[in-house]
């Protein structure tokens, strides 16, 4: 939906995710990280109207022809509030543990195997100097790759398509892990729903068909 956005439900319990990540931090990075975020992308596009009847990643997809004047804020904020709301969902209790299907099947293909897959990944996460995230991604060719952002950058800003994502901002993990962000992430492997990371490619990979015929 359009402006104005709004905070999607967690759609969970903010304790569903312990011992990995505690409750402390889901309640303090959804109820206020998050919801910040979006006021913020509210109040930067207030004022202008011929923007607001745009989807968020057509916003993101469009940075550099908006209103200079906005650009950063839809950046950072846009970014923050897409970013999430794919995280929170990713991590929807339940579903799959592992991927299967045509997921794993790119992933063995593509990436080298599922093992080769999560180094990767984790490594991407681990490296990120400062704040940002790392991420599974598809291209315009329909290729899976892996890399990291800075910031609350979204893939989509640079026409690829999220598949799934990690937070190493330090708000993601502070409270529990402190300075131990390596930890953080093999934690985190714990709580990805495999049922909604296939989801998010076979969506992506039905927009490409579509799109080819």
């Amino acid at each position: 939906m359009p402006y104005p956005f709004k905070l999607p439900d967690l759609g969970y319990p903010t304790n569903a995710l312990e011992p990995h990540i505690d409750a402390q931090t889901m309640e303090i990075h959804h109820g206020k990280h998050h919801a910040a975020y979006v006021n913020n992308l509210n109040a930067a596009l207030e004022k202008h109207a011929d923007q607001q009847g745009k989807e968020l990643e057509d916003l993101l997809r469009t940075l550099s022809s908006l209103p200079q004047d906005i650009q950063t804020a839809v950046r950072n904020n846009g970014g923050g509030h897409l970013n999430h709301t794919l995280f929170w969902g990713w991590m929807t209790p339940g579903g799959a543990k592992e991927p299967s299907g045509t997921l794993l099947e790119a992933i063995t293909a593509e990436l080298g195997g599922v093992d080769k897959f999560k180094e990767a990944l984790t490594q991407a996460g681990a490296t990120r100097f400062g704040s940002g995230w790392a991420w599974l991604a598809l291209d315009a060719g329909g290729k899976l790759k892996v890399y990291s952002t800075a910031n609350q950058d979204s893939p989509v800003m640079e026409g690829l398509t999220p598949i799934l994502g990690v937070d190493v901002w330090e708000h993601a993990y502070y409270l529990k892990y402190q300075n131990r962000r390596p930890e953080y992430l093999k934690a985190w492997w714990n709580v990805v729903n495999w049922t909604k990371v296939a989801e998010s490619y076979d969506r992506a990979r039905g927009k490409m068909g579509s799109m080819a015929r």
